[in-house]
């Protein structure tokens, strides 16, 4: 499903959208006749206690259209990107209050990615209205300005770059993922300035089909390397910091958005299982070995011997889970994408 037609839906629905943003949590009552509060989903040692009355607020206040992703900062605060511009970034503590919210002039906002460059936190993120990549500090001043990359030579406007993700390495390097748009990797160094590019749209071992979401897997210290999502195509790629290609890692009936790594497992938010335009999706969890460990709103799976193609979704934890933030005491935030306006859902460890 390209980019334009999901806009056009999204305009023939807002209606829809407009009146569920009287009572964002009303959303869930499509299906659900009551709110999954203290319910448990999840697998064997990764079992989470669903909230989803965590972070609602005032939608006359501090409201909420599309939300794409989360981050934790070193002080612990959660920061989520909605593309709703009387706040297109809210600041929770782990409680789900909201602490600050900051900026209105991202209508596309996307991708949200956290970075430490010595004792302070910047942020990247990305608009895919504006057709440009951000770097800022933690409160959202503007520290850097990407603009399309012309000295690619593949590009000929900036309509054509629409990035959906960025990822940073330890020295500052970065790579954006033009998801949206012709389905390059572009690298720069820690100044902005253009390194590379690879990739592009097509299905071949080096390129992609909505290069929607990127990471540095560092889980092998001596050797990291890029994890970039491959949506459509239902997979992810693995490549060299320098762009050769290595891997792929196929997830069979899963529309995935970006790669998290926490500790030594992936994680990664499961858009939709069958269709855009149903409420759908789950939260996967996979060992090195890419094994599934968990797969929170999915029917119950065996874990150990079940494959990715086996799951389900349950109808009823997640509308359209856009992404998944892990805190430091192991509990996930998942923002949804096109669902109602809602708040992000809160699962708790157990």
């Amino acid at each position: 499903m390209q980019l334009n037609s999901r806009r056009t839906f999204l305009k023939q629905n807002s209606l829809l959208l407009s009146s569920l943003a009287i009572a964002p949590q009303a959303a869930f009552a499509i299906h659900n006749k009551k709110a999954m509060v203290g319910e448990i989903v999840g697998h064997g040692e990764y079992k989470y206690r669903i909230d989803k009355h965590w972070g609602i607020q005032d939608p006359g206040k501090i409201p909420v259209k599309n939300c794409h992703e989360m981050v934790q900062d070193r002080s612990g605060r959660l920061l989520m990107t909605t593309n709703h511009t009387k706040n297109n970034v809210i600041v929770y503590d782990k409680h789900g209050v909201v602490l600050e919210t900051w900026g209105r002039t991202y209508p596309g906002i996307h991708g949200l990615t956290l970075a430490n460059e010595g004792s302070a936190d910047v942020l990247y993120f990305t608009d895919i209205e504006r057709n440009q990549v951000f770097k800022t500090t933690i409160s959202g001043e503007e520290l850097l300005r990407i603009d399309w990359p012309k000295e690619s030579g593949v590009y000929t406007e900036q309509n054509e770059f629409q990035p959906t993700e960025v990822a940073v390495t330890p020295d500052g390097t970065f790579y954006v993922a033009d998801g949206y748009g012709k389905n390059y990797i572009i690298q720069y160094d820690h100044k902005g300035r253009y390194m590379r590019h690879f990739g592009g749209k097509g299905s071949g071992d080096h390129q992609f089909d909505c290069c929607h979401g990127i990471t540095v897997d560092d889980r092998d210290r001596n050797n990291p390397t890029l994890l970039i999502t491959s949506r459509s195509a239902q997979e992810f790629k693995r490549f060299t910091l320098d762009g050769k290609y290595l891997e792929t890692i196929k997830v069979p009936g899963c529309w995935i958005c970006r790669p998290v790594i926490h500790n030594d497992l992936l994680y990664f938010a499961v858009l939709g299982t069958k269709t855009w335009w149903e409420y759908d999706g789950m939260i996967i969890i996979l060992d090195r070995d890419n094994k599934i460990i968990s797969a929170p709103g999915s029917v119950p799976v065996d874990s150990k011997n079940g494959s990715l193609s086996d799951l389900t979704y349950d109808g009823r934890t997640f509308m359209n889970p856009h992404d998944v933030c892990i805190d430091n005491d192991e509990n996930l935030y998942v923002p949804q994408w096109f669902s109602g306006n809602t708040y992000p859902v809160r699962l708790e460890r157990v």
